[in-house]
């Protein structure tokens, strides 16, 4: 691959200057009004992922994103919503056509972004969680195996019951496999015992208590899987789901109101925050700041840059991935567990793996 892969300059510090001071707190006001300093003739446009907006995790961070770019530049942006992977191609190509930056959203894009990209080699496009080796196009990746460390940590030390799971939405792919193996690996360096229903056995891929729908836009099948989880033991569920994990926060919540003693861990954003109605049974979130990426993407662009034909990568070191600010369900002595974590994974002395043959 012959794409140049650049870390994001994506510091607390760097952050802490930009419009995004944090997941849920209030945009920094340097009280200049961007859009009469520069050119508002830029077109944006964003593909969502079959989830679509209002899955309350991935598409709405990207949308948020978008919205904060059109808010402070007044640009004119467009939203196509993916209902199935069969609009991803017609939804690229229709934004492209009339827009100068396009933005697809989710790896499974990564097919009908390649066709479209080099069928239109005058037009800039940007992509999510895969790498398109196009000199028109920047490709962004995240470390989610290192923010689901974290939640790992956290699961593992709050469990009552020694059982944890796991929903995912699509198998088979790098991004989700990241944040399975991230979160077993935490689960497992703070409580091997909870860690055995998350890893294969007798030739299995997946633990007992892991569990794929096959889709990112069924909440249905979340909760179905919830309630299979829960009733199996499982007092702890971390999702990386996106439409289809709301169904497995909701169950939590409508257990928790029964009294049973069950949580869920969200994913993304801040599910405390995108879902109130349930935040009394979310221990946290892993945050992808998905929302920072399209932003900067598309601030740069609108200024004249483009890193096209390179790869950005957000991991912890550059704030881009980790533990949600809401941590009101969390004790002191996990959060500090959590900080010990986090700053070993940052300076280097741990290493979280990515794929499930590093398991051991």
């Amino acid at each position: 691959m012959k794409s140049k892969k650049i870390i994001a300059m994506l510091t607390a510090g760097i952050i802490s200057m930009s419009i995004f001071t944090g997941c849920g707190r209030e945009a920094k006001n340097d009280n200049t009004n961007k859009s009469d300093l520069i050119s508002t003739d830029v077109t944006i446009g964003l593909s969502t992922d079959e989830g679509g907006l209002g899955d309350k995790s991935f598409n709405d961070a990207a949308n948020k994103g978008l919205e904060e770019i059109k808010k402070e530049y007044n640009v004119k942006t467009q939203v196509l919503q993916s209902p199935s992977s069969t609009a991803y191609e017609q939804n690229i190509k229709e934004l492209s056509d009339v827009n100068d930056l396009t933005f697809a959203i989710g790896f499974k894009m990564e097919d009908a972004m390649s066709r479209i990209s080099s069928a239109k080699p005058d037009k800039k496009f940007a992509i999510v969680d895969t790498v398109i080796d196009n000199e028109n196009v920047t490709s962004v990746l995240f470390k989610e195996h290192e923010g689901a460390f974290l939640m790992g940590v956290i699961a593992g030390s709050m469990t009552k019951t020694n059982k944890v799971g796991f929903v995912g939405g699509v198998d088979n792919n790098p991004v989700i496999e990241r944040f399975e193996v991230g979160y077993i690996a935490g689960v497992k360096a703070v409580n091997p015992k909870a860690a055995e229903g998350l890893i294969g056995e007798n030739g299995s891929k997946h633990g007992k208590y892991v569990r794929y729908a096959g889709t990112f836009g069924d909440p249905t099948k979340g909760t179905e899987f919830a309630n299979q989880l829960y009733g199996e033991g499982v007092d702890i569920i971390f999702h990386a789901a996106a439409s289809t994990g709301i169904g497995v926060i909701n169950k939590a919540s409508e257990l928790r109101e029964q009294g049973k003693d069950v949580w869920a861990i969200g994913v993304d954003q801040d599910q405390a925050v995108t879902m109130p109605q349930a935040k009394d049974a979310i221990l946290s979130s892993c945050v992808k700041r998905v929302d920072v990426a399209i932003y900067n993407i598309a601030k740069n662009f609108i200024n004249g840059e483009f890193a096209g034909g390179t790869t950005i990568e957000y991991g912890l070191a550059e704030d881009g991935i980790g533990i949600a600010d809401t941590k009101d369900n969390l004790n002191e002595e996990t959060l500090e567990l959590v900080e010990k974590y986090r700053k070993e994974i940052i300076e280097g002395s741990i290493t979280v793996p990515t794929t499930l043959e590093e398991i051991e």
